[in-house]
């Protein structure tokens, strides 16, 4: 008798499922040629997958971070944004990142709500942490003399250093606002004689023209932070809390501004003119970006070394249990390590 044919195991069980899903899907997965991202030249011969943590470190305000993403200053003060902040902080020491805590103004007065800034030991020594204070409440405390609450604040959350938000329009906008009394830009300097620590100055969502990026290049401060328009705007988010008649007389405030890669634009031609002139050496890049590839187009083609800022797409994350928010961030930093391998920005895009 004949012996039975063997039949060795097929070397790919998913075989079938996966060319019957492709088969489905076929139609759906066509892109019209108007829709291609034109930023880069694609490169698939050039690279195998990256494995996970291929990014380069990098030194950025003075500590070490795995990735170039920064988590950009959101919220404070409530329960709800104790979670948010701590979820926030924790993911930054699981990946690697720098964070910018939400306004610190009520640390001012008491410690109240000090649980929901204090992060420290969740991020980490390695890792950069900044207070948050705005220009109103700095100005106040430089006519009352009272900068050195500013070194408390500093050593009560153990932050590495300040991020100064420069938001006129907001506190114009907001019904408890502060009227400032000088340009902002004075009051930065009174800050900078005496401040022995590293100073960020960032807007809140509209970005800055190119006369206050010369100012601010020419300071030494740690980094500029864009904040431009296209991410949350704190203006309109200012307008919204307010009368109907402010908002139909202010909401064509809100539409004034620059988005990140004008800014970036001014940026890289101030750098190239100013020469030695340039103190501030680093850039966060924040103000819509949406994605990845938005962050990796921007800080490539930054002349300065920067990292690019998140505030919306981590806080739709970071209210709910950590395991959510530590895979998206997962995603989002696997996402640049394939980028950097596969994807070259195209010359004059």
């Amino acid at each position: 008798m004949d012996k039975p044919e063997r039949r060795t195991p097929p070397s790919d069980p998913t075989a079938v499922a996966r060319k019957r899903d492709h088969i489905a899907l076929a139609f759906e997965s066509q892109i019209a040629s108007g829709k291609l991202d034109e930023r880069f030249h694609y490169e698939p011969m050039l690279s195998a997958h990256p494995p996970a943590g291929s990014w380069p470190e990098m030194d950025f305000v003075g500590k070490r971070l795995k990735a170039p993403l920064w988590v950009s200053s959101m919220t404070g003060g409530t329960e709800w944004a104790r979670a948010i902040n701590h979820n926030l902080a924790r993911a930054c020491g699981e990946f690697g990142l720098g964070m910018g805590l939400g306004s610190c103004r009520a640390l001012l007065f008491d410690d109240e709500h000090l649980e929901d800034f204090a992060v420290r030991p969740l991020i980490g020594e390695e890792r950069p942490l900044f207070a948050n204070l705005g220009i109103a409440q700095v100005e106040q405390l430089v006519e009352r003399r009272r900068l050195k609450d500013i070194d408390l604040l500093l050593d009560k959350l153990q932050a590495d250093g300040l991020i100064l938000h420069v938001n006129p329009l907001q506190e114009w906008l907001q019904p408890e606002g502060d009227a400032l009394h000088h340009p902002p830009v004075e009051t930065l300097e009174r800050l900078l004689e005496t401040a022995r620590y590293p100073v960020i100055v960032k807007e809140v969502g509209q970005g800055m023209g190119p006369e206050s990026l010369r100012r601010l290049l020419q300071m030494p401060l740690a980094a500029l932070d864009f904040a431009a328009n296209g991410g949350t705007n704190f203006s309109m988010v200012e307008l919204l809390r307010s009368t109907q008649m402010k908002q139909q007389a202010y909401e064509c405030l809100t539409h004034v501004g620059h988005d990140a890669a004008t800014m970036l634009h001014w940026v890289n031609e101030l750098v190239e003119e100013l020469g030695d002139r340039c103190l501030c050496r680093q850039l966060i890049i924040s103000g819509g970006v949406k994605t990845f590839l938005d962050g990796y187009y921007l800080i490539e083609k930054s002349s300065l070394p920067a990292v690019y800022g998140q505030a919306s797409g981590l806080l739709r994350h970071a209210r709910g249990n950590y395991e959510e928010l530590a895979a998206y961030v997962e995603s989002q930093i696997r996402g640049l390590e394939l980028a950097r391998a596969y994807l070259r920005v195209r010359p004059g895009k």
